[in-house]
Formats: structure tokens, C-alpha cells, sequence
């Protein structure tokens, strides 16, 4: 592969005649065939490679997009026109997109190139890819091991080197535990800072788009390109795309927090010990850290899933082999249809959350779980906005431990829930997180710390992070 550091260095080699684009795309599709027991890909758009050398000539002319070359792979819940849409299931898995989803349409018109579809836990449920109707994404740091989830596959693929960046979702951690799994950079922006138009929903209120890469440069331009207002989606924010620049500039010195309930039982010390480290350099480059409290943390993996498999089960209400998608042929009338379609369309972890959000959704059980639920949600919101009062950032581990090897977790849903434990608030608070990549184990399995700001920080947080490059 052609040795350049971000998207920047990548145009000045193809503008100075080093770096064929033709020759780089074809590059990343043999390395997508060579690692194709990694599972990262559920579809491959082979002929991606005829925008070569028109996107190329843009470069040269100077009329090319922001993004001109920029090879992306996308989570396969992200529609594409006229190519497969299957959100990892088999009740979708003969379906083709009939529009192409808003963030990925600005992609395109940046002239990025979409190499693939991005294998993941079907409808983006799940923390360890271990949940997709097409097998198990393996972490390229240990195949032995989970790539994170539940956009394993887009993490997996910056992280083996087949693309330069990708794009995944986050509902409660599904690109900053990943990424920290795969050891490469993955944000979850503000919620409606991108548009989730096109997007198969999981979770509405929840649900974000956003970036991967391996340095900060690359994650700032994608997630100015993909931001914006779009009326398309009501939840999208009027509000104008961070500039990419702005991150590159000297960063001030700043107040980060570091809430105690974070750091308690249950973090492996290894990843303790390494976000210690980063803590006394930021100390020494003359940062204030403070010890905050975000009390009702306790509480977020429990609101978090009552919430999200509430609104699942609203969601994938429309999956009922009527409309489009997988129909059984075992059903005799109109209410078989509808049961067994759902039945062996679905898998064991989608059918569990639908049920769980249909109990807590339930006459009866409303006021116990769902209404008490969202008290607790905005409860923690009150915590983070109480927090950022004090501190400009929030500094925490991504995970509680390294990346589990495959099957470790899949018999205790509770263990693997728990996986999410300090990413959940920032969704639950619409607050944007990023993960960085801080080091390795003894294991040699990378570690990830995380970075919360308040929301629409977004361009902030990322300015400030950029200062574990330098």
C-alpha cells in the first residue's frame, strides 16, 4: 500500500504524478480479497474503481470535491441506491435500496469513492459483531478475537488497511468501542449533527452516523463533509458544518474531567494504567484535570436498553414480510405470514430486543420501566450539563476491557451489555464521544480512551484530541 498519512498527503501524491488512483483502488480491492476471512464486507462494489481516473482528472484541474479519492467503505444499515441494503439480517438479505441515504449522497458529491458494504450486529444490535446473519467480523489485531459492535466491519476495515476511512452508526457505542477494539480513531457526533436520512432505524433517538479513520485529520474532514441540516430528517439541527481547519489550529489549555464512576471496579488495569499515562501528559502540557462525579451513571445501561429495545420494537414493527424484504412460505394465512416471516427472518438477539421493548412498552408496565426510563434520561443529561458548567472535556475508557475473544460473551447477554458501560451516557445525552487510539496491551490488543464534549463541541473536542498525535 502507498505510504501517506491522511487524505491531505494522499491528493498532493496523485497531484505531483506519485499515487495513481486506478492503482489505489485496486490496491485496497486485492487487500479486501486477500483479508476476506476477516468478514468485514458484506459487499464489494468492484466496479467502484471506474471513477478512477475522472475523479483524478478533478484532482489535477482543481475542481475536484473535498473528498476526491478518498476510498470509504459504509455500514451495510446505510442505503446506497440500487445496491443491497441488507442491515446484516436475512429478512433483508435479497434487498435493494431504492434511494441512497443523505450522508452517504454528500460522500459521493465530495467524490469519495464507495468501495463496500460494511459487515455488522444485524439491525446494529449488538457490541461484538458476533450477531450478523453472515458470521462473526474478526479483529485484524487477534482473529481469535471480536472486532467490536456493532459497526465492527467498518472498524476492522480501516484497521486492516481496506479503505481509508468508513462510516458506521452509534446508538450506544457501536463506533467508539469498536474503534476502540480495532485501535483506530471513531466518533459519534452530536445527535443531529448528521442526518439519519437513509438510515435503517435501531433506535431513533439515539441513533448517529459517524466516521472512522486513523488520524484525526481524516475523522474532521468527513464529519464536515457529512454534517449539515437536512429536511429530510426531523431531528437533523439547524446548524452550520464545523470547519475542518479549525481542529488544526493551537489548541488552549483546557479543563478535562475525569468522573470517578468511570474508573471503579471492573477496568481492567492495564487500560487503567494507560489512560493514567495520558492523564499526566496532559497534565504536564499545563491542562487542569478535575475529579468530577456524574451520579446517576449507575443507571444508564438500564435506562439505555429499556429505551433503545422500546423504540426497537416500534421500529422493526414494518419488517413483517408484507411490504418488502424476506416472506415465508411456511404460512397458511395472513397472521402466519406475519409470525413466521418475523420468526426466521429475524435473529436470536433482534427478537430478544423486540420482545424486551414490547414488555416495557406493555399496558401496565409503561409507567414502571419506559416513563421511569426517560426520567432517568434526563437526569443524566442534567449531570453532563452540570459537568461541562466546569470542565470544557470528559475523559474516560471507552471500554472496560480489551477486545473478548469470539463466543467468550455470546451465552450472557448481561456480560455483553455491560461491554457498553461507558458509552451509552453520550447517547443517552446527545453529547458527542470520540475514541482514541492510546496504546496496547500486554497482548499486544489496542486500548481505547475517550472523549466526550458538550453538544455541538464536536469541532472543539476534535481540535483538542488532535494534541495525542502531536
Amino acid at each position: 500500500m502507498p505510504n501517506y498519512k491522511n487524505h491531505s498527503d494522499k491528493i498532493s501524491l496523485i497531484k505531483e504524478g506519485r499515487l495513481s488512483l486506478r492503482e489505489n483502488i485496486s490496491d485496497f480491492l486485492k487487500r479486501i480479497e486477500e483479508n476476506s476471512g476477516l468478514n468485514a464486507f458484506n459487499c464489494v462494489f468492484e466496479n467502484c474503481i471506474d471513477r478512477a481516473d475522472t475523479i483524478e482528472s478533478k484532482i489535477k484541474n482543481g475542481s475536484a470535491g473535498k473528498l476526491a479519492g478518498m476510498v470509504i467503505a459504509v455500514k451495510d444499515v446505510l442505503a446506497i441506491k440500487d445496491n443491497p441494503l441488507t442491515c446484516s439480517s436475512n429478512i433483508l438479505k435479497k434487498f435493494n435500496s431504492i434511494y441512497t441515504a443523505t450522508a452517504v449522497q454528500k460522500l459521493i458529491d465530495e467524490d469519495a469513492v464507495i468501495i463496500g458494504k460494511t459487515n455488522c450486529d444485524e439491525f446494529a444490535m449488538g457490541s461484538s459483531n458476533e450477531n450478523s446473519a453472515f458470521g462473526a467480523v474478526l479483529n485484524p489485531a487477534d482473529k481469535e478475537r471480536v472486532s467490536g459492535g456493532s459497526s465492527g466491519g467498518s472498524a476492522a476495515a480501516v484497521a486492516a488497511d481496506l479503505c481509508d476511512a468508513s462510516i458506521g452508526t452509534d446508538t450506544g457505542g457501536s463506533i467508539r468501542q469498536p474503534a476502540a477494539f480495532c485501535g483506530v480513531y471513531g466518533l459519534k457526533p452530536t445527535y443531529g449533527r448528521v442526518s439519519r436520512y437513509g438510515l435503517t432505524a435501531f433506535a431513533s433517538s439515539f441513533d448517529t452516523i459517524g466516521p472512522f479513520a486513523k488520524n484525526i485529520d481524516d475523522i474532521a474532514l468527513l464529519l464536515s463533509v457529512i454534517s449539515g441540516y437536512d429536511g429530510k430528517d426531523s431531528t437533523s439541527r439547524k446548524k452550520e458544518p464545523p470547519n475542518p481547519a479549525g481542529h488544526s489550529e493551537k489548541p488552549d489549555k483546557f479543563k478535562i474531567g475525569i468522573p470517578k464512576e468511570y474508573f471503579g471496579e471492573g477496568l481492567n488495569n492495564e487500560i487503567r494504567n494507560a489512560i493514567n499515562n495520558k492523564i499526566e501528559v496532559l497534565k504536564k502540557s499545563g491542562h487542569q484535570i478535575l475529579e468530577i462525579e456524574l451520579p446517576h451513571t449507575q443507571y444508564s445501561i438500564a435506562a439505555y436498553y429499556i429505551l433503545t429495545t422500546a423504540e426497537a420494537s416500534s421500529n422493526l414493527a414494518r419488517f413483517d414480510g408484507a411490504r418488502y424484504g424476506f416472506r415465508s412460505d411456511n404460512s397458511g394465512t395472513l397472521s402466519d405470514m406475519y409470525i413466521n416471516s418475523r420468526s426466521e427472518g429475524f435473529g436470536t438477539e433482534v427478537k430478544r430486543r423486540i420482545m424486551l421493548g414490547t414488555y416495557v412498552l406493555s399496558s401496565g408496565y409503561y409507567d414502571a420501566y419506559y416513563r421511569k426510563a426517560q426520567k432517568v434520561r434526563r437526569l443524566l443529561k442534567q449531570d453532563f450539563d452540570n459537568a461541562f458548567a466546569i470542565v470544557d472535556f470528559i475523559l474516560t475508557p471507552t471500554t472496560p476491557t480489551t477486545a473478548f475473544k469470539i463466543g467468550e460473551k455470546s451465552s450472557d447477554p448481561l456480560a455483553m451489555y455491560l461491554e457498553d458501560i461507558y458509552t451509552t451516557s453520550a447517547n443517552l445525552a446527545g453529547i458527542p464521544g470520540l475514541n482514541i487510539p492510546v496504546g496496547k496491551d500486554s497482548g499486544n490488543l489496542p486500548i481505547g480512551m475517550q472523549m466526550m464534549a458538550n453538544q455541538n463541541d464536536d469541532e472543539r473536542l476534535l481540535q483538542f484530541c488532535k494534541v495525542f498525535e502531536m
